[in-house]
């Protein structure tokens, strides 16, 4: 094994010699000394700042693109090609188990998203796998152990392979420990392990609350992601939470030619905007205390079209004013002009003449449960 994976297998299992054909104990229990004396390694990321170790459900309606995402994940990571276009990512060995698809279907796809480049030989794929109770877990660990630098497995779709729950137990409790085991591989072996799920049909405010299932699965997930379409110009959105994972939302576009996701510059609300409000707020963002006259030299928009839009962006929120007509957006502070102060000089009966100021503007293949040694 190399030595990251040494190191983490030494401090989830401790120091004990695995005897042939006999797991080693798992480690969950140390003083407070001894834990506070270890030094363990950093999270590894699959896909940074988006796809960490651990368990990720990965989330969406059906047709919303999840298979494509989660395929473009993994031939990239396989490859160490940029994740969405746009992420750096430490290439390393990927499992992606396409559990609702064929080997046809698998080649076309692929097919599209590499575009004429070659294949890479660390992407394992299969199509059927035992169920995690008899006996996909430990087809997975085989896997695992012969890919001691694995970055990524990649299980399209849960339902196939989760199993079913033992008899007595509460829908949230057979959620909860069905996730269990995902969750044992990806903690034992440290590795990122991503399981494909869908929604319910009725939206939520709260994102999480649309995994279709319990709260068991969300919760006993590390990470969970869910794409989502958007109203406007972006194909989707990607909303990200979790232990290791800080909440996000990243705004997506579907490339349908070459099969491919790709990250958009600023939040999606930019992308879900007219294409005029939209630019606004880009210009607005990048330059607070901006005039409609500066955002339409700026922008090439015509000036009457942007001071009719900024009003109106203004009476929906979605910008503010100051007295003197300089714009920003909400929520920031110190970054528009301030009004500019009355002149010191009293006013008398000789200098009562208007003073009019003029403010500065500021810059602005298959696995039979019997041949497991073929993942």
């Amino acid at each position: 094994m190399t030595n990251d994976r040494s190191t983490h297998l030494r401090l989830v299992h401790g120091d004990a010699v695995n005897a042939p054909g006999r797991p080693v104990p798992f480690r969950t229990s140390w003083t407070a000394d001894e834990l506070m004396a270890m030094t363990f390694p950093e999270p590894r990321w699959a896909v940074p700042g988006i796809i960490a170790e651990g368990l990720s459900l990965l989330a969406g309606p059906p047709k919303v693109g999840k298979s494509w995402l989660s395929l473009g994940l993994g031939i990239a990571v396989a490859s160490g090609a940029k994740a969405l276009e746009s992420i750096e990512v430490e290439p390393g060995p990927v499992l992606y188990l396409a559990l609702e698809d064929t080997a046809r279907r698998l080649q076309n796809r692929m097919g599209k998203i590499l575009s004429g480049r070659p294949a890479p030989k660390d992407l394992t794929l299969a199509t059927t796998c035992p169920t995690m109770p008899a006996g996909g877990e430990e087809a997975i660990a085989r896997w695992l152990e012969r890919n001691d630098n694995a970055r990524l497995v990649v299980i399209d779709v849960f339902a196939k392979i989760r199993g079913t729950a033992p008899p007595g137990l509460s829908a949230y409790d057979a959620d909860y420990a069905a996730m269990g085991r995902a969750k044992r591989l990806a903690d034992t072996y440290g590795v990122a392990v991503v399981l494909i799920h869908h929604v319910r049909k009725m939206a939520s405010e709260d994102f999480l609350s649309e995994v279709s299932g319990t709260n068991g699965l969300a919760g006993a997930a590390d990470a969970t992601l869910v794409l989502k379409r958007a109203r406007g110009t972006a194909d989707g959105v990607l909303h990200v939470t979790g232990r290791d994972v800080e909440e996000a939302e990243y705004a997506m576009a579907f490339q349908p030619a070459t099969g491919t996701w790709h990250l958009l510059d600023g939040p999606p609300e930019d992308h879900a905007l007219s294409d005029t409000r939209a630019t606004i707020i880009r210009h607005v963002r990048r330059h607070p205390g901006s005039t409609p006259k500066a955002i339409a030299e700026a922008t090439g928009l015509s000036y009457e079209n942007v001071r009719k839009t900024c009003q109106r962006m203004n009476a929906d929120g979605q910008l503010c004013v100051n007295a003197t007509g300089h714009y920003r957006l909400p929520g920031t502070r110190g970054d528009v002009p301030a009004v500019p102060n009355v002149p010191a000089q009293p006013t008398t009966s000789t200098n009562a003449h208007t003073q009019e100021g003029q403010p500065t503007l500021l810059p602005v293949t298959t696995v039979p449960a019997d041949q497991e040694h073929h993942l």
